[in-house]
């Protein structure tokens, strides 16, 4: 198993993923936005929102290592802007000049009745995985050091969709934490696993005046990953007040300039010219082009060695072509940012459309969406339209052997890297779905493995009584079957004729859901004896019962990319404890995933 790591003391904010070249790179010409590219000085905790004792916290798990202490304490709570006095307009703290309504630095107090609760933060789901109460007696202060250290990708996509639907539904917040702060961990997280709307909808959950420093931070990464710079300018003229990062200061002058105050934003970017220049400044002046200045900026990325968040945002928001190439250096979550941006035309979104959906960023009727918006597009003669057309065929061919064929061309024609093939079976399952049974179909296990990929058990286990013992359909289906009360043995798993990978992800996921005994198990190569900081963590959640903290302990356990790095131990403890906690029906898409992408 490749090695866990969960980082200890390091800010919220340190250096992450985003841009492996941005990180290293010192040049003047980049801001660095931080959150992602470099880390602020820590400030004190503000006080909890409820009054306890603060016992010391448990030792965040390590799968392999050695306990780690939480992460370095959150910056203190912003001071709160006065109210508005007719008599004298306010002017800006840094310049003296007056600043109007418009530019959203005027704080009209919310009446009692619609202040929102830092008790309990999130946004109305449709799909939410449990209650508000997910935590339970768990420490705060943990959770959110489990949370910040945790290094997106997640490998798995059913671990990754409910995680996401954990952070953005309703939650109560733990002990010992304040509600802005935690919001702030739930929504960093959630953008660096891709979520970017999402992300966004939980910073803007919170009213502007309970925000601390690190949701101010928060709030421009979720701003940048959406390409929505109109998001930051009701918090500007607070945010440079506790923060000193200059991206703050170029969004001023950008927000001045869009609500039409042209002098103050001429001032404002003149002084925000002092902490940045080239391509970071260049896209902040085109941006406030588009409001009262009418300047006409052009961009040149020939000399742009790497993409970071705020060159990323603002080139979306301004209309910019990125330049593919720079997507190969920057964090992946930026790819699924792109696929996310409805800016954008079809086909570019589609571009990393595939990998999204691998993810669980995208569902399959998102995928299918956006490539009958390609179809139906003006461009033409793109990989996207050739996708495109092929799953028009699936869905609209006149006879069965057409559509199969369909779906066998687009699942060969993938690329052979492994999230891409899964992102294909997640994009046909609908199709696959409307395949009628036979007796004898080529393909069965690719069909019964796209329709897993998205759910859709009940369409996967018509074929139950058409595959043959030991064969990869076979497999899938004794997992994902919810009513399944057959008991399986180590012979069981040796007539699984697949890989040795596969055959171990088999047994795993059987001894997770209850299905087969776990001195088998162990004699398939399972290590379900074997423990460790992070497999006691979970276990103990789950008994317990916190199933919050058992989604983001499986997070935790499965920080990789590449499905390589997923033990067969890890996928037996997180199933176990999804079943545990009453999330059988995601425990059984974990363990079918595994088997699938293994």
């Amino acid at each position: 198993m490749a090695t866990l790591r969960v980082k200890s003391g390091i800010s919220a904010f340190a250096l992450l993923a985003i841009g492996g070249a941005a990180i290293a790179q010192q040049k003047p010409e980049s801001i660095l936005p931080p959150g992602f590219d470099q880390s602020p000085a820590p400030a004190p905790r503000p006080a909890p929102t409820r009054a306890q004792p603060t016992p010391a916290s448990p030792a965040t798990p390590v799968p392999g290592g050695a306990n780690a202490p939480p992460g370095a304490a959150a910056p203190a709570t912003p001071p709160s802007a006065a109210a508005p006095t007719p008599a004298a307009a306010p002017t800006d703290p840094v310049t003296g000049l007056p600043i109007g309504p418009a530019f959203g630095s005027v704080h009209y107090p919310l009446p009692e009745s619609s202040r929102r609760s830092l008790d309990r933060v999130g946004i109305a789901p449709a799909d939410g995985v449990m209650n508000p109460a997910a935590f339970g007696n768990a420490d705060g202060q943990y959770i959110e050091s489990l949370m910040r250290n945790t290094q997106a990708p997640i490998a798995s996509r059913w671990v990754s969709i409910a995680l996401r639907r954990l952070l953005a539904q309703p939650l109560d917040t733990p002990r010992n934490v304040n509600g802005a702060d935690f919001a702030a961990e739930r929504a960093f997280l959630l953008l660096r696993m891709g979520e970017s709307v999402l992300g966004r909808a939980i910073v803007q959950s919170v009213d502007p005046e309970n925000y601390t420093p690190k949701l101010y931070q928060v709030a421009m990464q979720a701003a940048l990953a959406t390409g929505d710079v109109g998001a930051m300018c009701p918090l500007a003229t607070e945010a440079v007040k506790v923060s000193d990062e200059p991206a703050w200061k170029l969004g001023r002058a950008m927000c001045a300039s869009l609500s039409s105050s042209p002098g103050q934003a001429k001032q404002l970017m003149q002084q925000a010219s002092r902490v940045a220049t080239g391509v970071d400044l260049l896209l902040a002046q085109k941006i406030a082009g588009k409001g009262a200045n009418k300047a006409d900026i052009t961009i040149e990325w020939g000399g742009v060695s790497n993409l970071n968040s705020w060159r990323f945002g603002l080139a979306t928001a301004a209309g910019e072509d990125i330049p593919d190439q720079l997507f190969n250096g920057a964090g992946v979550q930026m790819k699924y940012w792109r696929a996310l941006s409805p800016q954008l035309v079809a086909y570019k979104r589609a571009q990393y459309a595939e990998l999204a959906a691998a993810q669980g960023v995208l569902s399959n009727a998102a995928l299918v969406d956006l490539y009958g918006l390609v179809d139906a597009g003006d461009d033409t003669n793109t990989p996207a339209n050739a996708i495109a057309s092929d799953l028009t065929t699936a869905y609209t061919a006149s006879s069965r052997d057409g559509r199969l064929g369909a779906l066998r061309s687009l699942w060969k024609s993938t690329d052979a890297d492994e999230p891409a093939h899964y992102g294909r079976l997640v994009l046909t399952a609908k199709a696959a779905a409307r395949i009628p049974v036979a007796a004898s179909t080529d393909g069965s296990d690719d069909l019964i493995a796209s329709m897993l990929s998205a759910g859709m058990d009940g369409s996967a286990l018509r074929w139950r009584s058409t595959v043959a013992r030991g064969s990869l359909g076979w497999a899938l289906l004794a997992l994902a079957d919810p009513s399944a009360t057959a008991r399986y043995a180590a012979s069981d798993v040796g007539s699984f004729s697949a890989n040795a990978a596969k055959q171990k992800m088999f047994a795993a996921g059987l001894a997770g859901l209850g299905r087969l005994d776990a001195n088998a198990a162990q004699s398939s190569g399972v290590d379900i004896a074997g423990e460790n900081t992070w497999t006691r963590a979970i276990d103990r959640a789950a008994a317990e019962g916190r199933p919050g903290e058992v989604l983001v302990l499986s997070a935790v356990g499965m920080q990789t990319a590449d499905w390589r790095g997923v033990s067969p131990q890890a996928v037996f403890h997180i199933v176990n404890a999804l079943r545990a906690v009453g999330l059988s029906g995601w425990a059984r898409m974990v363990a079918a995933e595994a088997v699938t992408r293994a």
